[in-house]
């Protein structure tokens, strides 16, 4: 094993670790928060695995957007910031169910791939090898993307105003 496989592992483990803590706390805002490190830790996953295009779209995309999204959702409104008691989950049978899933993940993967090496191409997180075939064979899902998200937008935005 390479300085990047501890590398890759040692960031593996600060995404999981966070995305504990998000399912883990009962305050929105502290979950917010720690989608924002679980998700920084992902981009630096694809920045190491030299997938530069796919790393900065993470950042712009979730952590820019979607995150304060979030946070503007909770602000607008006003939902409560401190522990919320309906937060309060059963930590034992999600445990149970999360643990269950990551093993038959790790198993389905290394069963599938193993430790074999693949070639990767040339130019495997270029801006020409990620955005040619979304503008090209992915264009019509691409835009039912952008309708959804648009629409969630307009949704978030009469939900947040309520009845007067």
């Amino acid at each position: 094993m390479t300085g990047l496989d501890f590398l890759l592992a040692g960031i593996g483990l600060v995404v999981v670790g966070a995305g504990w803590a998000v399912v883990a706390t009962n305050q929105v805002v502290r979950a917010g928060l720690w989608l924002v490190v679980c998700l920084g830790a992902l981009a630096a996953e694809f920045l190491l695995l030299t997938a530069e295009l796919v790393a900065w779209t993470q950042v712009l995309i979730y952590l820019g957007a979607v995150v304060v999204l979030l946070l503007f959702a909770v602000m607008l409104t006003r939902a409560p910031i401190g522990p919320s008691p309906d937060l309060d989950r059963k930590i034992g049978p999600a445990g149970i169910v999360g643990v269950g899933v990551g093993l038959g993940l790790g198993t389905l993967f290394s069963v599938a791939y193993g430790w074999t090496r693949y070639d990767l191409p040339a130019q495997h997180g270029s801006a020409e090898v990620v955005g040619g075939p979304i503008f090209t064979t992915w264009v019509l899902p691409f835009e039912v993307v952008s309708v959804l998200l648009l629409s969630a937008l307009v949704g978030a935005v009469v939900v947040s105003r309520g009845s007067k």
